[in-house]
């Protein structure tokens, strides 16, 4: 497919995980593609194998955000999709009764303060172009709730959603879409870190999915590349569950 041909795409958090799987599946798809995030080896190393343009940037800072944006348009010209996937999962982020203000707000300031910075930056190019995608990622924790929480975690992807709908709304007549992605646990080295101090935690997770494994990030990145591109041209404001079925399931296969 050549979805992306002659398309900007900036992607944060590319350096890894679903951003680099996204990088990869848009780049095959035709596009061009500025890769942030905080290592710029890691971002060099994939924009490198996608032709594309490295940026370090902390998407907690709003003079990079705005530096980061400006550099993909002078570079590129253009601002077609932007997808907000910087985030952190720590493991001091546990119960409301344990998990202390300094995790909760360093938590809510990478993974919904940056969203906001990320939006409130692109949105003006996108104005101007008269078009625009926006991807931010939530999650099916936004939708669900756990008893094995991390609870900042879940409080700032409730943020995403109930933001990215808002913009979605806000903007839809001039052209500019906004969407939440919401995945269940990938196979990231976010989720095997965290999953690995804590095996019977994973395992409580795992049988809640009627798959009965975690998501591959090019399965995630297939679903960005969709929302990206003009196939998803009537969809905004969404909550798009890409969850292997964890938010509709009431019991799973033996």
């Amino acid at each position: 497919m050549d979805r992306y041909t002659d398309r900007v795409v900036v992607i944060t958090g590319g350096g890894s995980g679903i951003g680099k799987a996204t990088a990869q599946r848009v780049a095959s798809e035709g596009a061009k593609v500025v890769v942030v995030d905080m290592n710029l080896d890691s971002a060099g190393a994939v924009a490198e194998e996608v032709g594309g343009l490295a940026v370090q940037a902390d998407v907690t800072d709003a003079d990079d955000v705005a530096r980061m944006f400006r550099t993909a348009h002078e570079t590129y010209g253009s601002i077609d999709v932007s997808f907000h996937n910087a985030g952190i999962s720590p493991p001091d982020d546990d119960s409301i009764l344990v998990t202390g203000i300094e995790a909760w707000d360093r938590v809510q300031k990478v993974n919904l303060t940056s969203v906001y910075l990320c939006c409130k930056e692109v949105i003006p190019y996108m104005q101007a172009q008269g078009k625009g995608s926006i991807i931010n990622t939530a999650s099916f924790v936004a939708t669900m709730g756990a008893a094995t929480s991390q609870i900042s975690y879940t409080a700032s992807k409730g943020g995403v959603l109930a933001m990215s709908r808002e913009l979605g709304v806000q903007f839809a007549r001039e052209g500019i879409r906004v969407n939440a992605l919401s995945p269940g646990p990938v196979n990231t080295p976010l989720l095997v870190e965290l999953f690995a101090k804590d095996p019977e935690r994973a395992a409580r997770r795992l049988v809640h999915i009627p798959f009965g494994r975690f998501a591959e990030p090019s399965e995630i990145a297939a679903a960005v590349a969709f929302l990206g591109s003009d196939d998803s041209s009537f969809i905004t404001a969404s909550n798009f569950l890409v969850d292997g079925g964890i938010s509709g399931a009431y019991v799973t296969p033996l």
